[in-house]
């Protein structure tokens, strides 16, 4: 079956996908199939496997671990509310909103919203954030929100007392050696990232800064985009994820955060995570109806299938050089048929 994955990411890269992909395959035992083909940009140096990678929306349910780590912690509690732990959105209509519905996308709060188009600074966006409308209530139906975990990574803050970073180094990169796992890359190793899009809103390729332009806005921290990693630290938190991620959270508090949350509405979710939705998954279905994972607008995913014990993680820099098409669709389901 390693024939079989490479085959598929071989012919993504020749349909010009992606400059460079990297994956692993294994379970909690470990890895059984890793590697990694082409190049970090068109015209770059060759993947080694050191390659630092913009996992996009893959934030978010790291941030979630640190957002049931701190619930753990008593720091905060999942039924607390924006107003109560954001001052600042106190007299919004943010404010009744729940860290369970932020984490499970049903807050009512809208998608992808470029709020960087007329919001240039960090705190014109937050501002502009709690101005947001609203699209429904709370739990009425599932609704992607990058702009709820704006507002999760904030609470996060609030409770943990410290920035974002610091806090996603503690609670989740140390206890699982993830030494290359982190927002804003340093000059060193933004020479081993991979290029993502030229961006037309910057005027460049945009290598070793966050993609997501919200994200920029605010500084490259955020709960909903900015951790680069590599493929050895992703490889690690799915070997994690597949045992039950004992090192991060208590087996009830895992058990939590992965269940289905949103059965009844429109789509499923977990706290955080996505869900193998019975109107179609992202991985195509040869994981099984427990399973949960999360994918990342610049090509990255990692999808977790408890019922075998198996995880796999799959990068590329699908956004290279332009983010239009969608081609990457097709061949993540293609690549995860292979893994099963």
């Amino acid at each position: 079956m390693t024939g079989a994955r490479a085959a598929v990411l071989t012919e993504g890269r020749a349909r010009r996908l992606y400059s460079g992909a990297a994956w692993s395959v294994g379970s909690a035992r470990g890895p059984l199939d890793r590697g990694w083909l082409g190049s970090r940009s068109w015209d770059g140096a060759e993947l080694d496997g050191t390659d630092l990678w913009d996992l996009a929306s893959v934030t978010k349910p790291v941030v979630g671990l640190v957002v049931m780590a701190l619930a753990e912690r008593g720091a905060l509690s999942l039924k607390g509310t924006v107003g109560e732990l954001l001052p600042r959105y106190r007299d919004t209509d943010k404010a009744g909103l729940t860290v369970t519905e932020l984490l499970a996308h049903t807050s009512g709060l809208p998608g992808r919203v470029p709020m960087y188009r007329s919001h240039g600074t960090r705190e014109a966006l937050l501002t502009a954030l709690g101005t947001l409308p609203l699209r429904s209530g709370p739990d009425v139906r599932v609704e992607y929100s990058s702009q709820g975990f704006m507002l999760l990574g904030l609470i996060a803050e609030h409770a943990g007392g410290q920035g974002l970073d610091a806090l996603t180094a503690e609670l989740v990169c140390a206890p699982l050696g993830l030494g290359d796992t982190g927002f804003n890359p340093g000059p060193a190793e933004r020479e081993r990232a991979v290029a993502t899009e030229l961006c037309p809103w910057r005027g460049r390729t945009v290598v070793g800064e966050v993609h997501d332009e919200n994200a920029a806005v605010l500084g490259g921290i955020a709960g909903h985009a900015g951790l680069f990693s590599t493929l050895a630290d992703v490889e690690r938190l799915a070997v994690s994820l597949a045992g039950g991620a004992r090192e991060l959270l208590r087996p009830e508090t895992f058990s939590l955060m992965t269940a289905p949350h949103t059965d009844g509405l429109n789509l499923r979710r977990a706290l955080a995570w996505q869900g193998q939705d019975p109107a179609g998954s992202p991985v195509g279905p040869s994981f099984g109806p427990a399973s949960y994972g999360h994918t990342g607008f610049t090509g990255t995913s990692l999808w977790i299938d408890p019922g075998t014990g198996r995880y796999a993680a799959l990068l590329t820099n699908r956004v290279h050089p332009t983010r239009e098409g969608d081609g990457i669709a097709g061949l993540r389901r293609e690549f995860h048929s292979a893994v099963g």
